[in-house]
C-alpha cells in the first residue's frame, strides 16, 4: 500500500463527502475506493469513517488522522515545490481571518498592500468573531486576541490590546466623573455582551481583581453599538481599545478609570506550520507581521 496515496483517498474522500462522489472525481471504480479506505484502516487497525455510499462521518480517530494527513500532504507537498525550484515568487491562494472590528480597521489594510506588493497571492480574509479552527477550516493564519491556550499551533506576537471604559464628554460633564471602579454605581452603563457581563464589570486594584454591579441601561451584541450609543451621551461603555480609538483620538469619547484597568490582552498571528512554511505564508508574515505591530502601538 503506498500510504500518501491512500492518505490522498482519504482526505479526498471526506473532502467530497461520500465514497461515490469520491469515486466519480478520483475516476475510479466505487469498489476500488472502498477497499482501498479499507486497506487502510486495516493498517491502522482502527476504523476512520463510518460510511455508506450516500454519506459518511468521521470517527474521533478519523479526526485526528485527517488533520495529520493534511499537514503531511502540504508539507511534502510545499517540499517537492522548493526541490523544484517554486519558491522564488509566492503564489497561489492564503486564507486569513481575524476579529469583524480588528479585521476591518488593522488587517484589511495591510492585506490590501501584501496584494499589491504579491500579485501572484490571492488572498480569502474571513472576518469573524468565532474561534475559527485552523486545521479543520483551511485557514493558514489567524489573528487572535486574548490569551492563547495550550496547542500545537505557532503565535508570534504583535502587540496588545487594553480593555477601557468610556463615555461621551457631555454624559461626564451632566454626571459625575467616575474616579475608582465604585463610583459606577451611579451610573448608566452599556454593555457589549461579546466582552463583558451585562451585571457586573471586573477590574484591578493591586494585585487585587474586583468585580463591580453595573447598571445596563442598555445591551448591545456590537463594539459598534456599543462605541455610537457612548458617543450619543447614554451612559459608559467597556470596550477594546481599537474599537473606540477613532472615537477618542476624535474628542467624541474620554477614557475613564484607567489606572484600573485589566492586564492588556495579547494579540498574536498564530498559524499551523511546523517546520517548512509554504512561501506565501512566511511572505505574508513578514510583510504583516511589523505593519500590524507599528499600528497597534500606534493605537490606544
Amino acid at each position: 500500500m503506498d500510504r500518501l496515496d491512500a492518505m490522498s483517498l482519504f482526505v479526498a474522500t471526506v473532502d467530497a463527502g461520500s465514497l461515490s462522489a469520491a469515486a466519480r472525481r478520483a475516476g475510479m471504480p466505487l469498489a476500488t475506493v472502498s477497499r482501498r479506505l479499507s486497506d487502510l484502516e486495516k493498517h491502522l487497525k482502527t476504523r476512520l469513517l463510518n460510511r455508506s455510499t450516500r454519506r459518511l462521518a468521521l470517527t474521533d480517530a478519523g479526526q485526528s488522522y485527517l488533520a495529520a494527513c493534511r499537514r503531511i500532504l502540504g508539507e511534502v507537498s510545499e517540499a517537492e515545490r522548493a526541490a523544484a525550484g517554486e519558491y522564488i515568487s509566492p503564489t497561489g491562494e492564503l486564507a486569513v481571518t481575524a476579529p469583524v472590528v480588528f479585521g476591518r480597521l488593522h488587517v484589511l489594510p495591510v492585506v490590501t498592500a501584501f496584494l499589491d506588493a504579491y500579485p501572484d497571492v490571492d488572498i480569502r480574509l474571513t472576518l469573524s468573531d468565532r474561534i475559527i479552527q485552523l486545521v479543520e477550516e483551511h485557514v493558514d493564519l489567524a489573528v487572535r486576541i486574548g490569551e492563547l491556550p495550550d496547542s500545537a499551533m505557532v503565535a508570534k506576537r504583535i502587540g496588545s490590546i487594553r480593555r477601557i471604559v468610556c463615555a461621551s464628554p457631555a454624559y461626564l460633564a451632566g454626571n459625575r466623573t467616575p474616579i475608582e471602579p465604585r463610583d459606577l454605581a451611579g451610573h448608566n452603563c452599556i454593555t457589549f455582551e461579546g466582552l463583558a457581563s451585562p451585571a457586573t464589570w471586573s477590574f484591578v486594584s493591586g494585585k487585587s481583581e474586583i468585580a463591580v454591579p453595573v447598571r445596563s441601561r442598555l445591551r448591545v451584541n456590537t463594539a459598534e453599538a456599543a462605541i455610537d450609543a457612548a458617543i450619543a451621551g447614554l451612559g459608559l461603555t467597556k470596550v477594546l481599545s481599537y474599537q473606540a480609538d477613532a472615537a477618542v483620538r476624535a474628542g467624541t469619547l474620554r477614557v475613564v478609570l484607567e489606572p484600573f484597568e485589566p492586564s492588556p490582552w495579547p494579540v498574536n498571528l498564530v498559524h499551523a506550520g511546523q517546520g517548512l512554511l509554504p512561501v506565501k505564508l512566511r511572505a505574508f508574515l513578514d510583510f504583516a507581521a511589523p505593519r500590524l505591530k507599528e499600528r497597534l502601538a500606534r493605537s490606544l
